[in-house]
């Protein structure tokens, strides 16, 4: 059985070591094949530490590697070739073999380049005071490029062949160049060389690899972003240019044959977190000091690290957005009984319309009703509490309860060893078997 890992907030939940542990050897279960990315692109920030306390923070491999999984970029991706040759020597320096022949590259995947990257910083310093919170990576310009200019959008199957890829990198250049002015980028040969040796260096696949990868065994897919920053479903124009739910999971099973064959995994904190602007009803400040964080912090053109009491209201919505979760996995379960937290949940918001206990889900492409969703809840504020206490197993099942599925994963820690996972009736095992009581009714 698969595994579709999502991040039921704003990011940051933990996604990296929830897929790491579950990529970890176990005995009895069968190994996972693979890990696939499909949404987003080197923006990702999945922090895994291992027992021996080596660090990384993945971005575009998937969290599985010091577990020895390959990882297989799909069709949905957006592919930094610079980036990625970056990661890899990061993982080489900390005892992965040869990390670039773990990699599988779907040709089709787009590929995302210095020019999108320094467009993406030019309409960020634009918006001043009004930024919406980018990671400055190009991956906006990278999808809003290939929606306008399907035929001349580079992708990763581009970089076998010169020719065609220089002409697609000239017209990438001169038209953002066109819209915005100089941008601060290599000039066009140097990228060419650097994306045909990344050609050279990685195995490129076509559309047939993926089913048969996912008949050789279990696998991870592994998703980026929060589904409260979806495209269409998060809060804009605080959101990100990918669909952050499981539906490109659920894409690539379907075109490989294997529509819902998989668990649907969520992944929340025991308290609500962000980079930079946008909503955050819960946000409390003071929970920064009691609650230090090791990976994440201010990022240049994210913006501030942000901490909140746990939002079931905003929760619920990204569970109802995404038609239903499986299980839960609840990471930093160690957190309410640190000194000083006071941890609480949000069940309701106070706003100038009234009481808000729910919020409404509503079909995608619509962004002018979510900018107004956007509004409402820039000037709403918790109106109705739950405190769990201090006892994790007290919040494991609050969480259960609020978001109305099992808890599969606990995570008391930053390591494969501080998780455990769950015999839960109607979810999964140890083994990966789903029971005969998986397929309930969305929540």
């Amino acid at each position: 059985m698969h595994t579709l890992v999502v991040d039921l907030g704003y990011g940051d939940a933990g996604k990296g070591t929830v897929v790491d542990r579950l990529c970890a050897p176990r005995p009895g279960a069968a190994p996972v094949t693979a890990v696939i990315r499909f949404n987003g692109g080197a923006q990702a920030a999945h922090n895994v530490v291992t027992v021996d306390g080596r660090h990384h923070t993945f971005a575009q491999f998937g969290s599985g590697t010091f577990s020895g999984v390959p990882t297989h970029l799909s069709r949905l991706m957006l592919v930094d070739p610079l980036a990625l040759a970056t990661e890899a020597r990061h993982l080489a320096a900390l005892g992965v073999p040869d990390p670039l022949a773990l990699l599988t590259v779907d040709r089709r995947a787009r590929l995302t380049t210095p020019y999108h990257a320094a467009a993406n910083r030019a309409r960020e310093r634009a918006r001043g005071t009004a930024r919406h919170g980018s990671c400055g990576m190009g991956i906006g310009e990278t999808a809003a490029y290939a929606l306008a200019h399907p035929a001349d959008a580079p992708t990763a199957g581009d970089c076998t062949s010169r020719t065609p890829l220089r002409r697609k990198l000239t017209l990438l250049r001169d038209r953002l160049t066109a819209a915005l002015g100089p941008l601060d980028a290599p000039p066009v040969d140097a990228c060419l060389d650097a994306f045909t040796a990344f050609a050279d260096h990685i195995t490129l696949v076509d559309e047939t690899h993926l089913p048969r990868l996912l008949r050789r065994g279990p696998a991870v897919f592994e998703g980026a972003q929060g589904v409260l920053l979806d495209e269409w479903h998060g809060f804009h124009p605080y959101t990100t240019w990918s669909t952050t739910t499981f539906d490109g999971a659920e894409t690539l099973l379907a075109e490989a044959g294997r529509p819902r064959a998989a668990l649907r995994l969520g992944v929340v904190r025991t308290y609500t977190t962000r980079h930079g602007p946008g909503p955050l009803v819960t946000e409390d400040p003071s929970l920064l000091r009691a609650l230090p964080e090791a990976h994440n912090g201010h990022g240049r053109w994210q913006g501030a690290f942000r901490t909140g009491h746990f939002d079931a209201v905003a929760h619920t919505y990204a569970v109802e957005t995404c038609g239903g979760v499986d299980a839960l996995a609840v990471t930093h379960l160690d957190a309410p009984a640190r000194r000083g937290s006071t941890l609480r949940m949000a069940h309701a918001y106070r706003t100038p319309d009234g009481l808000l206990d729910r919020i409404p889900t509503a079909p995608p492409g619509c962004l002018s009703r979510q900018q107004r969703l956007t509004e409402r809840l820039l000037t709403a504020r918790p109106a109705r509490w739950q405190s769990p206490g201090a006892d994790p197993q007290a919040w494991s099942g609050a969480l259960a309860q609020a978001l109305n599925a099992p808890v599969l994963m606990e995570s008391y820690g930053p390591t494969a060893a501080d998780k455990v996972i769950r015999q839960v009736a109607g979810t999964v095992t140890e083994r990966g078997s789903r029971s005969r009581c998986q397929e309930r009714s969305p929540a």
